[in-house]
């Protein structure tokens, strides 16, 4: 496990950029030493490595089919979580040294760019449509083929899972109705949609010995996370690349250790990457890239595609949700150049709100006035102005009416602070595009409560699977016995 009492080892890819600054003795790697970022990855990895031996216990103790999927659902998703932040950490460990082998070799320093603001995604109505032939799907012949099919949705390190369901012929469509939100993403995300799939007709061997049982604790942790730091020194990948596919570029990937588990096992059907040019506010459809269908086609995992997946994709830009600027201002329209208004206003989304005083924005009072700011309007500073004794900002809408506005800020420092601001949020709403068209609205998911049942061990362990409902979308959300729970709780609680 990382420690954090003792010097951490720095990682450098062999053949990258930093290992060839050190060999030219540009710096040393004991000046890599972890930041309060690297310390958070690291803390992340840890949690994950802990749910990963927590879904390998399940999978060792439960015999029900449903159990079973879902502990593999978890075990497969915190492996991609693993896979994705040993990337991130390799990747600022090259950041950090470049950025000290810069510092040294300038002679001046970097001007640091205008980066635009994050935001939050939500993709949620994902519809992926089936084509079943006519004999299977009218006639109602051959036998009832079921998968369990869940979604994995990555951006960056950020991955989440759907629910499972199970698709069988009676099914049209595969439907993940509940949204599923991303934070704190930049313009540039890369929304990775993959969809697995797991046959759930065969008999699934969960057993594992007593003594097997007991070797998948902290011995096992110590281990994985050496194999991790090992990892480490790999050349960082894509993050979308998965343990086993080939990396771009010709670079080594980080492969995690395989453990040898028994349980069901899911294979990646299908998957496509969504960008910002995908977002709007309504339905659509996006081509979905189907795996190697001649070699997967006979596969008892193997569903018929049609190819689209459908889905509502959203975004809320902090520049369209948080208060940008704010402050007291006077303000006067060129239509009326003699009456000068004392206001207290509001930077935000695509409007700056002119209140009669500061309390009234706390009160949710309608402003005075409201003056748009959007991709047509121009601002510009003045020189100071013999007759206003002031420097003055000039805000131009040239949508519609042209409509000129002067602003007359009280200190030449609270003009350079609203032209930087008006700056920042111009780039933000060019960099966001028609993402700050209007607010969309995003959806929270609703909060489940499972309930679980009193009861032993071996009570659950007897009870045959449930096959009512079978011919409709069931979500699999039957809770685990309370003692499955204990057997996890110590690996758990730790975790948030």
């Amino acid at each position: 496990m990382f420690c954090r009492n003792q010097t951490s080892r720095a990682t450098v890819a062999r053949g990258s950029a930093m290992e060839m600054e050190v060999k030219r003795g540009r710096f040393r790697l004991s000046v890599l030493e972890d930041s309060a970022q690297d310390c958070e990855v690291q803390r992340r990895i840890e949690r994950e490595v802990r749910i990963r031996e927590g879904a390998c216990k399940l999978l060792a103790a439960c015999s029900q089919r449903d159990q079973a999927l879902e502990a593999s659902k978890t075990l497969l998703t915190s492996n991609s979580r693993i896979l994705a932040l040993m990337t991130q950490l390799q990747r600022m460990k090259e950041a950090q040294a470049m950025q000290r082998a810069e510092r040294r070799s300038s002679d001046g320093g970097s001007v640091d760019e205008r980066l635009p603001c994050t935001g939050k995604i939500a993709i949620s109505d994902i519809r992926i449509p089936l084509m079943w032939k006519d004999s299977e799907y009218f006639k109602n012949k051959g036998e009832l083929h079921q998968c369990a099919v869940f979604c994995l949705l990555q951006v960056g390190t950020e991955i989440h899972d759907t629910d499972l369901v199970i698709v069988d012929r009676t099914l049209t469509d595969i439907c993940f109705v509940e949204p599923v939100i991303f934070t704190d993403v930049p313009p540039g995300f890369d929304l990775r949609v993959e969809l697995y799939s797991c046959c759930v007709e065969g008999e699934f061997s969960m057993g594992f010995s007593t003594r097997r049982l007991s070797r998948l604790g902290s011995a096992s942790s110590k281990k994985f996370m050496a194999s991790l730091e090992t990892a480490a020194s790999c050349s960082s990948h894509s993050s979308g690349t998965r343990s086993g596919e080939s990396s771009p570029r010709g670079e080594s990937p980080v492969l995690l250790p395989v453990l040898s588990v028994r349980g069901p096992k899911y294979h990646l059907l299908a998957h496509t990457s969504l960008t910002l040019c995908h977002i709007q506010n309504s339905f659509r459809t996006h081509d979905l890239t189907i795996s190697d269908t001649d070699r997967t086609v006979e596969s008892s995992f193997w569903l018929p595609l049609y190819g689209n997946v459908c889905c509502r994709l959203v975004a809320q830009p902090l520049c369209m949700t948080q208060v940008v600027m704010c402050g007291k201002l006077r303000i006067r329209s060129e239509t009326n150049p003699e009456d000068w208004r004392d206001v207290y206003s509001v930077l935000s989304g695509s409007d700056l709100k002119c209140y009669q005083q500061q309390d009234d924005t706390d009160s949710l009072e309608t402003p005075l006035f409201t003056i748009p700011i959007n991709k047509d309007t121009r601002v510009c500073a003045r020189e100071r102005d013999p007759a206003l004794h002031s420097h003055s900002i000039t805000i131009i809408n040239q949508c519609g009416d042209e409509t000129t506005y002067t602003i007359l800020t009280y200190t030449s420092e609270d003009t350079h602070r609203w032209m930087e601001a008006f700056w920042q949020h111009f780039y933000d709403i060019s960099q966001w595009k028609q993402c700050c068209n209007e607010l969309m609205k995003i959806e929270e998911p609703k909060k489940i409560v499972l309930v679980t049942k009193q009861g032993s061990l071996y009570h659950e362990m007897v009870t045959p699977p449930s096959t009512q409902n079978r011919n409709h979308l069931l979500p699999l959300n039957r809770p685990v016995s309370s003692e499955i729970q204990s057997l996890l709780s110590s690996y758990y609680n730790d975790s948030y």
